[in-house]
This record gives structure tokens, C-alpha cells and sequence, in this order.
């Protein structure tokens, strides 16, 4: 049996979410236990008890959430211990100038403002569904889209997400020692 894999993240619409589903599939097929936790409901797991630990965070209006950076700060002696994993989801990845975690500015900004080092890093592009989106929400992500040459339409659904990349991040947490 592999080891244990405590698979926390951070959604909005539910995407992050989706990733770490498959994520969990890609490592049970590889004989892990992995076991998912909404950063944003009470209460996660301690992650001492797991073997590996992963990390997903979606940015929105240009911010992972803030629940992020404070379970890296509580359990930073945890994940500096264990193999351990972080991946960002982001609209600005589906440019492939910005797809790396070595070239996303998200993923950059997070890492130097916790100055924690993961073992594996990976960046996704997510989903743009204005249809699904508030008023406020629609408004200020399609002036992002305007900026950057991306769709605007209000109409348009679009998931950006690579799931051959999500699922070579599975085996890569998989293979994590």
C-alpha cells in the first residue's frame, strides 16, 4: 500500500475542487490513500498524520485566498518535513508563457511570500464561466479578459484546464519521496 496523501485546496466555483478529484484518482490508482480538505470549512486534518501533503489554491481578482498562506504558516515544520506539493489555478496559465510555475506570477508571488519549498509545483489553467459568475464577478473578470486578450463575451464557458498536465502532477505526487 502507498503512502498516505492529505490533498488540501482552495475553490470558488469549484474547479480547484475538480482538479483535486483527479489528482486523488491519479494517486489511489497508484496504490495512495488521498484524502481531500476544503481549506475553506472547518476543520482540516492534522497533516502530521499523512505521509505527503498537496496544496491547491485558485487565485480570484488576482489573490489566492488567504486561508492558503495561513495553513502553509501553521503547518510550515510539517510540510518542510514531509514530500509535499503545491499547485496554483489560474486563468493568466492558459497563455503558454505564463503555464509554468517557474514563469506564472501567481505561483511566483505565492512562494516568495511564504518561503516554503515545495517538492513538486505545478500551475493550471482553470475555467471561465461567466454565466456562473455575480454581477461584480463578470464585471471585473471580463476587464481582465479585455486586458488580456481573452474572451469576454458573457455568454462563453471555457475550460482552459489541461487534464493530461493535471494528471502528470498526480503521478509526479505520486512518485514523491
Amino acid at each position: 500500500m502507498g503512502r498516505t496523501i492529505l490533498i488540501v485546496y482552495s475553490t470558488t466555483d469549484g474547479q480547484t475542487r475538480r482538479i483535486c478529484e483527479r489528482l486523488q484518482r491519479v494517486a489511489q490508482e497508484q496504490g495512495h490513500r488521498a484524502t481531500l480538505a476544503d481549506l475553506e470549512a472547518e476543520p482540516v486534518p492534522d497533516p502530521d498524520s499523512y505521509g505527503k501533503i498537496v496544496i491547491g489554491a485558485r487565485i480570484r481578482h488576482g489573490r489566492h485566498s488567504p486561508r492558503v498562506a495561513e495553513f502553509v504558516n501553521r503547518y510550515r515544520t510539517v510540510l518542510e518535513s514531509k514530500p509535499s506539493g503545491f499547485f496554483s489555478v489560474n486563468i493568466v496559465a492558459r497563455k503558454p508563457e505564463k503555464g509554468r510555475p517557474e514563469t506564472n506570477p501567481y505561483v511566483r508571488k505565492f512562494l516568495r511570500q511564504v518561503s516554503w519549498r515545495p517538492t513538486e509545483t505545478a500551475v493550471f489553467a482553470g475555467k471561465l464561466d461567466y454565466p456562473k459568475y455575480d454581477f461584480w464577478d463578470r464585471a471585473i473578470i471580463r476587464f481582465i479578459m479585455w486586458l488580456t486578450r481573452g474572451p469576454t463575451d458573457p455568454g462563453t464557458v471555457v475550460e482552459f484546464t489541461d487534464w493530461q498536465q493535471v494528471d502528470a502532477f498526480g503521478l509526479a505526487i505520486s512518485r514523491m519521496q
